[in-house]
């Protein structure tokens, strides 16, 4: 079965982030590090191959994809776990790099084929978070049975986005509604409600852990629709987020513009935590932002902490990042080609067609070269 690894590495504590030289070095150090491997052995000398890598450098570390076909879950994550343990200390640059998370992220349904594939009596839990769980952490003291305790686990996962906030560079707190500069919480709005900094914070905090896992999972996406050579339409095995566009173009979301949407995703979302954000650039990156939001729920949901407060806070900042929310009519088939009638024309309506999803609204905005490379034979 094929997995999708995901690893994060990060530099050691206290060393200074790397400068844009640094980091080509790094990209180039472990890309000829996978290069040179082409299977691994896992847990039991299982084999394990790789199929295909990708690797992404940010100024605080790494994150690595490898594509691997292995039994199951714990040997294809145990098998990359050692290659890039192997590949770290190999290099004098990289030695000191630590794994931080190792871990292949899945689709529910393609959790309960792996764990079909893992049977006997050492076999992981049924449930997958429970499964995740038992990965991830020390096993308990002999003779100790280990509760699950959902209240810490929420506990951990806010104070993890508190500590995200500060990485959405682009977006001050008055974009997710709070009134006061001072960082004070507001006063009460006429209805009786206010947005108060930590809201906004845990909001943004949330978009940036949906981002990573939104990444995460756009890449499963694009592998599996490369991998079997069709468009979503006709794709009869699971998807993350690609099915969730508007389905009157489901035929046209083949593997290329499955890699195209993933570069508007990472590109805007760079922007995002760059600093550099300042409007939105084409329809596919609306589209983008519709998902990245609806992961934000997810995950705040997940955990039990999407509250009033913070829902307010999203519902603020999607609207003061939407210039408008034409891009809406794309899911209502009744609205279909709007954008070329009369009524668009008078409201003004930027081109909403596929094969403008990828065109700057004006010229003052900028798309990823690789995404706005559109192909002549995409139609509309």
């Amino acid at each position: 079965m094929t997995y999708v690894v995901t690893v994060d590495v990060h530099l050691p504590k206290g060393t200074p982030e790397m400068d844009p030289l640094q980091r080509a070095g790094a990209v180039a150090l472990i890309k000829d590090g996978f290069d040179s491997v082409e299977a691994v052995e896992g847990p039991d000398c299982v084999e394990v191959d790789l199929l295909d890598s990708l690797v992404a450098v940010y100024p605080g570390g790494a994150i690595l994809k490898a594509v691997v076909d292995a039994s199951a879950l714990e040997v294809a994550e145990d098998a990359v776990r050692c290659v890039i343990e192997e590949l770290l200390e190999r290099s004098e640059v990289l030695a000191d790099w630590q794994i931080e998370r190792c871990e292949v992220a899945l689709h529910p349904k393609l959790a309960q084929e792996s764990l079909d594939a893992a049977d006997g009596p050492d076999a992981p839990p049924a449930d997958p978070a429970a499964r995740k769980t038992r990965h991830s952490e020390h096993p308990p003291t002999e003779g100790v049975e280990a509760e699950y305790d959902a209240e810490a686990e929420a506990e951990e996962a806010r104070q993890q986005m508190l500590g995200l906030a500060g990485e959405l560079r682009s977006f001050p707190p008055v974009m997710f509604g709070v009134l006061d500069e001072d960082g004070e919480e507001a006063d009460e709005s006429e209805d009786g409600f206010s947005i108060s900094l930590e809201n906004a914070r845990l909001a943004a905090g949330a978009l940036v852990w949906a981002t990573d896992v939104l990444v995460d999972q756009l890449f499963e996406d694009v592998h599996t629709l490369t991998e079997e050579d069709i468009a979503v339409a006709e794709c009869e095995g699971p998807l993350w987020h690609l099915e969730d566009l508007p389905a009157r173009y489901a035929l046209q979301y083949d593997g290329l513009f499955a890699r195209r949407f993933l570069v508007t995703v990472v590109a805007m979302t760079t922007r995002f935590t760059g600093g550099s954000f300042q409007r939105l650039s084409c329809v596919a990156e609306e589209l983008a932002l519709r998902l990245l939001l609806n992961e934000a729920h997810v995950t705040l949901e997940t955990f039990g902490l999407l509250d009033d407060g913070v829902s307010a806070a999203l519902e603020a900042f999607a609207e003061n990042v939407y210039e408008d929310m034409d891009h809406v009519w794309l899911y209502d088939d009744a609205m279909d080609g709007i954008d070329e009638g009369p009524v668009g024309e008078t409201l003004r309506v930027a081109p909403m067609g596929f094969k403008a999803w990828f065109t700057p609204f004006d010229r003052g905005r900028h798309v990823h070269p690789y995404a706005a490379d559109e192909p002549e034979a995409a139609a509309a």
